[in-house]
């Protein structure tokens, strides 16, 4: 069995101990929280024989043999720097960092110290966008010509998100970086992002951020084709999901947010989708989140290559682009121009 130890107490960090419950070969055997009391707490809910008082403490376990980092963005670097001094393997939740410079650090550190890595952007790995990639593969919608990506729901959880000078970025950052690697993921990793138009503003939630609650981004990719992402902190009702494909001989659509299950109701039920915003009414619970969303999926991806000793789909690597193409987001934001995408040398 691989040992994991998850660092984070949060919403991602449960999502990813869910997810583990997926995996047969691995297990959670260690977990640190920042606050003593949500880590016993996480430890309680989730099984995991050791909250540790610190990432020193996880990485010394040796029992751990992967640690997965589902911490604040501002927290990722030294975080990754302590694993990577221990020699353990290591994946990184979404966005890699704050900005390119910080991901090229986080880069460099793990492969100077030569321990394995990789990026958990879960929306490649989610059911849907899997199976569309699938039939862009064999060619159903021949050459994909166009993509537009949408993920909104009312606000982040926990509120080191709302301080955009901690966190690095607004929703831009925050889910932007779901659908930049999407756009990458459907027209070629190697298709690279030439440069960039973006425009964001805080129209709903002025009081409580000073980064941006709704943007919108195009990216122009060398081979000519044109990827539109939005991202919103101000649509309540639950989450959206959507990408629309448009290919010379087709279209494909996914939209995680459209659920089997629907209805209106009068009474209080518990929990029922992530930001649902509302417990009445009329709702739209998305069953499995863990699995609707692509975490079991990428969970499994991970161990599986780590324990083959092969590179994951997703790694640091990627990681780096992600936030490169992001920060010629910021400057598009800025300057109200089409701006070069700078990749590191």
């Amino acid at each position: 069995m691989i040992g994991v130890g998850i660092l984070g107490s949060g919403f991602i960090a449960d999502s990813y101990a869910d997810a583990l419950l997926d995996v047969r070969t691995a297990r959670l055997v260690a977990n640190f929280s920042r606050d003593p009391e949500r880590a016993a707490a996480f430890a309680e809910r989730w099984s995991s024989p050791s909250a540790s008082g610190s990432i020193a403490e996880l990485c010394a376990d040796e029992s751990v043999d992967l640690v997965v980092v589902a911490l604040p963005n501002e927290a990722h670097v030294e975080a990754v720097r302590e694993i990577a001094a221990a020699g353990k393997a290591v994946v990184c939740t979404k966005p890699l960092a704050r900005t390119a410079a910080e991901a090229q650090e986080m880069l460099d550190i793990v492969t100077a110290a030569g321990v394995w890595h990789g990026y958990a952007e879960s929306s490649v790995f989610s059911p849907n966008i899997a199976k569309a990639h699938e039939m862009v593969r064999a060619g159903g919608i021949g050459e994909v010509l166009t993509m537009r990506a949408r993920e909104g729901h009312s606000g982040p959880h926990a509120a080191h998100f709302w301080d955009a000078e901690t966190a690095g970025g607004g929703a831009l950052l925050d889910m932007g970086c779901h659908t930049v690697e999407s756009a990458r993921h459907f027209f070629g990793k190697d298709n690279h992002v030439t440069e960039v138009f973006a425009w964001g503003a805080t129209l709903a939630h002025g009081d409580k951020t000073t980064g941006e609650d709704t943007a919108v981004a195009l990216l122009k990719f060398a081979g000519g084709q044109l990827a539109t992402i939005e991202s919103s902190w101000i649509e309540k009702g639950g989450m959206q999901l959507r990408h629309e494909f448009v290919g010379s001989e087709g279209r494909l659509v996914t939209d995680t947010s459209v659920s089997p299950v629907w209805g209106f109701i009068g009474q209080p039920v518990g929990y029922l989708v992530e930001k649902a915003d509302s417990e009445t009414g009329w709702v739209h619970p998305v069953p499995e989140e863990t699995r609707a969303y692509g975490f079991s999926q990428q969970m499994r991806h991970f161990v599986d290559h780590y324990e083959a000793g092969t590179e994951p789909s997703e790694t640091f690597h990627d990681g780096v682009i992600v936030n490169t193409i992001l920060d010629a987001c910021y400057r598009a934001m800025r300057s109200g121009h089409w701006e070069p995408v700078r990749y590191p040398a």
